[in-house]
């Protein structure tokens, strides 16, 4: 698998949540893949689709911001907009097995407001 191919897919599965296009995510990840996050512990395929996917509903844009390839593996920070205008920027690490994305683990960026950091204080 190339590298080429790996950017392919992300920006594919990336960009099934602005255009709301469920068989492209479904073709960008394969069958033994799981997801995790904050509020899921390597969640499996057909979990990430009953919890996660719906998120595309409420997603206005999806921007690929940048992408770091090493072996089977790439880093993606990406900016994600809202319907409601609000803002936020992720980075996730995926893993390439067989062509496709094996797994996805999130780490949560800040939210932003005008084009910049949402400060919140401290609780």
């Amino acid at each position: 698998m190339t590298a080429d191919h790996m950017r392919r897919t992300i920006h594919a599965a990336y960009g099934a949540y602005q255009s709301n296009n469920r068989a492209a995510i479904e073709a960008a990840i394969g069958p033994e893949f799981s997801f995790s996050s904050p509020y899921d512990d390597a969640i499996d395929r057909e979990a990430y689709f009953l919890r996660c996917w719906p998120n595309h509903e409420t997603t206005a844009k999806m921007k690929v911001e940048r992408i770091f390839i090493e072996g089977d593996a790439a880093y993606v920070t990406y900016m994600r907009t809202g319907t409601d205008g609000r803002m936020y920027r992720n980075t996730e690490y995926l893993t390439f097995n067989g062509g496709k994305i094996a797994s996805v683990e999130v780490f949560f960026g800040a939210e932003y407001a005008g084009g910049n950091v949402a400060v919140k204080a401290p609780t």
